[in-house]
């Protein structure tokens, strides 16, 4: 009877959060399609280009947040904006942004976390974002970048998603929008899937005080263990986010919960693996130490602060 109520409960959770996931997945991608109609890479370059210092940084992280959607289409276009000359750092800014701050992982962590804990999590990745950017450009580390072409694009099922070129119409872009987002809707819908199935079992199966005694706030190891558990766990941020939710009712502290995200959502072995055919050993080490410590402290910030922030 006890495991036919756990099933129960698993069936019960996976349809609800099925359901919100692909109401939610669509919508937004629809809107962020719609937007990339009118944000093109050469437009990317031209803005980027025209800027520099602080300014410039800040640039690249807002664009990086509304531009792709994975590394699959966030590395050629970072390719193709280093060796058109956009400044190094505003460039770096924009690779640090799009993953943490695409808007699928915000409308999900609205959904399921709340606006204060979204809005928080915006702020210190953004600000993360161009800090990093400005510093490693200061350090010299653009001489670490290889000059040259991506040899392959190609990480996941994903694939990048290209404006639509030339003068077209309203209609036209709407269109064209519309089949970008069931492109990508077919491409995702088995990542989308996956991590509610996950979630359903820990939901039903795992016994909370056994989540609370690994990850909990009492354990001050939990937030450094999850950002670095988060790299070889993360598919895609619409898996990784319904698992955290579930983890976090479970008991998981709210600071573990964030370094899982952005450890496995920034530096994913996906991504590295692509940056590696692009930068030179230091650079993609510089990377992978950074957003583990941008995943490390927001997760001490957040932890210092989440009975205020649920």
């Amino acid at each position: 009877m006890f495991e036919l109520n756990n099933l129960a409960s698993a069936g019960k959770y996976f349809l609800i959060i099925s359901a919100e996931l692909l109401a939610l997945f669509v919508g937004v991608s629809f809107l962020v399609a719609l937007l990339q109609e009118y944000i093109s890479e050469e437009k990317l370059q031209s803005i980027l280009g025209k800027t520099r210092g602080w300014f410039g940084n800040i640039m690249g992280a807002a664009f990086g947040a509304v531009t792709p959607f994975c590394s699959c289409s966030t590395i050629p276009i970072l390719t193709g904006l280093l060796n058109g000359g956009a400044p190094f750092g505003a460039t770096m800014s924009f690779l640090v942004s799009s993953p943490l701050l695409n808007p699928v992982i915000i409308a999900l962590f609205l959904t399921m976390m709340g606006l204060k804990v979204t809005l928080i999590y915006g702020f210190l990745t953004f600000i993360s974002a161009v800090f990093i950017g400005a510093l490693w450009e200061r350090f010299g580390l653009a001489t670490d970048y290889k000059m040259g072409q991506l040899k392959s694009a190609c990480c996941c099922s994903c694939e990048a998603i290209e404006p639509a070129a030339g003068a077209v119409t309203k209609n036209e872009r709407l269109k064209h929008a519309g089949a970008q987002t069931w492109t990508l809707f077919r491409q995702v819908l088995p990542y989308l899937v996956l991590g509610a199935g996950i979630g359903a079992f820990i939901y039903g199966f795992i016994p909370e005080d056994f989540i609370i005694r690994v990850a909990g706030p009492g354990n001050p190891w939990a937030i450094p263990v999850a950002a670095v558990v988060g790299i070889p766990m993360y598919i895609r941020v619409e898996t990784m986010i319904p698992i955290a939710s579930v983890l976090m009712d479970k008991g998981m502290s709210l600071g573990a919960i964030v370094a899982l995200i952005i450890g496995g959502a920034g530096a994913s072995i996906p991504e590295v693996t692509l940056l590696a055919s692009i930068f030179k050993p230091r650079l993609v080490a510089t990377f992978v130490i950074t957003i583990l410590a941008v995943a490390t402290l927001s997760g001490f910030v957040f932890q210092a602060f989440q009975i205020s922030l649920l």
